[in-house]
């Protein structure tokens, strides 16, 4: 499970509990000028990940951590997929490097309503 906080012009993903632990990280920061928008995506949850690196993956069960398919790096922290939410981000030294975080969240239609008010205002 993972929150998502958008302020001060950075949107912050933060993995609670174990997933933090099997992601080896914690948090990602990235400004909002690298963040392209939000999408509340069930099914993301359920493609090809790629080469795990770090972090935990039992597929059916959590792909959580940081994978690489294609060139794109990922982070990844779902279960159920149910409450997915994938942000899109443009790659590079300000995003780590990360191309897109797909996590559950608590509840998704908000915190894609959070993300896309907040790159409206920009």
């Amino acid at each position: 499970m993972a929150r998502i906080r958008v302020s001060d012009g950075q949107l912050e993903v933060r993995l609670v509990g174990l997933d933090a632990l099997w992601a080896l990280r914690r948090r990602l920061v990235v400004p909002l000028s690298a963040v392209r928008g939000a999408t509340a995506d069930p099914g993301a949850a359920a493609e090809p990940k790629g080469v795990r690196a770090p972090g935990l993956h039992l597929p059916g069960v959590a792909a959580v951590g940081t994978f690489h398919r294609g060139g794109d790096k990922t982070l990844y922290a779902v279960h159920s997929g149910r409450r997915t939410v994938v942000v899109q981000m443009e790659p590079g030294a300000d995003t780590s490097g990360f191309a897109r975080a797909v996590v559950e969240v608590p509840d998704p239609r908000a915190a894609v309503d959070d993300v896309n008010r907040a790159l409206s205002r920009r």
